[in-house]
């Protein structure tokens, strides 16, 4: 039986869930176990992204929510709400991290070697967490879900994370200095907040009304050039909803055009745009007679100002 939209991002986030579960858990055990901060800096992060998946499975009933009086929009942008909240979240466990490792730092406290215990527990987060982002990728792209597409390049950047940890690890126990396992755990911290502030810049792209690639600007303006008696696009505007776009626009048709010639050149329009460009929520054509429209609008695009 084919699975909903809703359906499989709940299974991709209990997936999420039990793996980090079982990762978060086995590293801070062996981390504190081993003496070995960097693998316990690398526990917190993967504890942050069950924190994660459980805001993606609330999420996923919010979103599937049809439009009403309230959200005439519908439901799709409460993902980047969600978004918002996962970069603090993210940022608090990497300044944890970064407060672990540089008091650990300013108080120079001898250390001791950590165990052979915290390579292998490395070993398997990396193998883990690269599972975990390949079906958490398979699935959002399957569903066009940004909360999971998102989510599968957190638990990529978490696999060079685990791959710095192992790195130091073994320097540490190469060169006999436990200091290198401390200062790994402090840039595995830094790493951590620089994400959150990445994920924090990206969220706020949707929820001011903009769009991550204005290239779709120019496929539009193809799109409607490949439309005979159609002229002068302007106020073009488009914006996300979720990961998909909602895209409003102005052209002009003869003026005397009958009002059925007219709505059918907007329904070729709109048909065009949908041929070229993939995930539209809705589309919005005014139409006006040739010549009325203004060379100088304060919203939208036009042919002259194409990004």
């Amino acid at each position: 039986m084919t699975r909903t939209k809703q359906q499989s991002i709940v299974l991709a986030s209990w997936i999420g869930i039990l793996g980090n579960g079982f990762l978060s858990a086995a590293k801070i055990t062996i981390g504190i176990f081993s003496g070995s901060l960097a693998v316990i800096g690398d526990g917190i992060d993967s504890a942050s992204d069950i924190i994660i998946s459980v805001l993606t499975l609330l999420i996923a009933g919010i979103v599937s929510k049809p439009p009403d009086a309230r959200y005439a929009w519908g439901y799709e942008k409460a993902d980047m709400i969600a978004t918002k909240v996962l970069s603090f979240v993210i940022f608090f466990a990497g300044m944890q991290m970064i407060f672990i490792t540089g008091k650990n730092l300013l108080t120079g406290a001898e250390r001791e070697l950590p165990s052979m215990l915290a390579v292998w527990v490395t070993i398997i987060s990396i193998c883990g967490k690269y599972t975990l982002s390949i079906v958490q990728l398979r699935i959002g792209k399957k569903t066009s879900s940004p909360m999971l597409i998102a989510n599968a390049q957190n638990m990529k950047n978490d696999v060079l994370i685990s791959i710095s940890v192992l790195v130091g690890l073994i320097f540490t126990f190469v060169l006999k200095l436990p200091m290198i396992d401390t200062l790994a755990g402090l840039a595995v911290g830094g790493y951590i907040v620089k994400s959150a502030w990445d994920i924090f810049m990206d969220s706020n792209i949707a929820l001011m009304d903009g769009i991550k690639d204005p290239s779709i600007y120019n496929r539009i303006f193809e799109s409607i050039e490949k439309i005979p008696g159609v002229f002068n696009p302007h106020r073009v505007k488009s914006r996300q909803i979720g990961s998909l776009y909602e895209i409003v626009l102005d052209i002009e048709v003869d003026g005397h055009m009958s009002l059925q010639e007219a709505h059918e050149k907007a329904e070729e329009v709109e048909k065009s745009i949908r041929k070229n460009i993939d995930n539209i929520y809705d589309i919005v054509v005014h139409v006006e007679p040739l010549g009325l429209g203004s060379c100088d609008e304060k919203f939208g695009l036009d042919n002259n100002h194409k990004p």
